[in-house]
């Protein structure tokens, strides 16, 4: 199927009040993984490669990129490919051409005015291309590289009346807003604001982006999505699957030497939490 974008894929989910669901691509099985799922639930997702993949990939983005697309494009699920997290302009231009219909600009390391202006001028430049633009307000913890945040301490959540600044100076497509989760969470322990979110979405037109959704529990990401979160990230939770299926694998067979003995499995636990995921927001 060819590959469809990810602005439409929010806009559908949006509309009909359910979440699509974004899973981060790091290795083909990664890619394979997601589609396979998405087969499965019968539902559309959004293959997303982050800026820290693409360093993993020795900072050729053009190779995963590549394969990524070719594996959506083979599937006879609704996939878009989505950039995620990215900081350096130079990355985001090199979007252009190689199937992706959307960028995450991340500038909310900066101050708050920085922050506006990197993603206005992200934004300009993708609006050109025909690149749909997410962005971040607040701090989403987790990141790497960086300390240790307390989702709930104070100033960490996304203010409603700054999100309607922010949306309204940088024109932004979506919103990625800190309401209580945290990248790179292995334990599904987060607990979501969910005023908080119902605040953001009548404050903004522009659809909400949790991220850090691994950590998440399923009550909890149902919950989110009524109250307003359309795309939910998910990471953390498919490399959770992928390594503890790998390591069964070569802990009850520690003789094996072929890696497609031991990728097979983990590739098959990140399809089935891909499912899950799907049919837990996917309406």
């Amino acid at each position: 199927m060819p590959l469809t974008t990810t602005g439409e894929l929010v806009a559908a989910a949006r509309a009909a009040g359910h979440g699509v669901p974004a899973f981060n691509v790091i290795t083909l099985e990664h890619a394979e993984a997601i589609a396979a799922g998405a087969e499965a639930a019968g539902a559309p997702a959004v293959l997303q490669i982050s800026e820290n993949a693409v360093r993993f990939h020795g900072g050729r983005l053009t190779p995963i990129a590549a394969a990524t697309a070719a594996v959506a494009r083979s599937s006879s699920a609704q996939l878009s490919l989505h950039l995620d997290h990215v900081v350096s302009p130079e990355l985001l231009r090199s979007a252009h051409g190689l199937g992706f219909s959307s960028v995450m600009f991340d500038a909310s390391k900066l101050s708050y005015a920085d922050n506006v202006k990197a993603a206005a001028e992200a934004v300009r430049w993708a609006h050109e291309h025909g690149i749909w633009i997410e962005a971040e307000l607040g701090k989403v913890g987790g990141k790497e590289g960086e300390a240790p945040l307390d989702a709930h301490a104070p100033g960490v959540r996304t203010d409603p009346d700054e999100a309607v600044a922010y949306v309204r100076d940088t024109g932004v497509d979506a919103l990625a807003v800190a309401v209580g989760s945290s990248h790179a969470m292995t334990e599904r322990t987060a607990a979501l604001d969910h005023k908080l979110i119902g605040r953001l979405r009548a404050a903004v037109a522009v659809p909400l982006v949790l991220h850090g959704s691994s950590g998440v529990p399923d009550e909890e990401l149902r919950q989110a999505v009524a109250s307003g979160m359309v795309k939910i990230n998910v990471g953390t939770a498919l490399n959770t699957a992928f390594t503890g299926a790998a390591r069964a694998h070569l802990d009850a067979h520690p003789d094996v030497v072929d890696p497609r003995k031991y990728l097979a499995p983990g590739r098959d636990a990140m399809a089935a939490t891909v499912r899950r995921f799907l049919e837990v927001v996917g309406g």
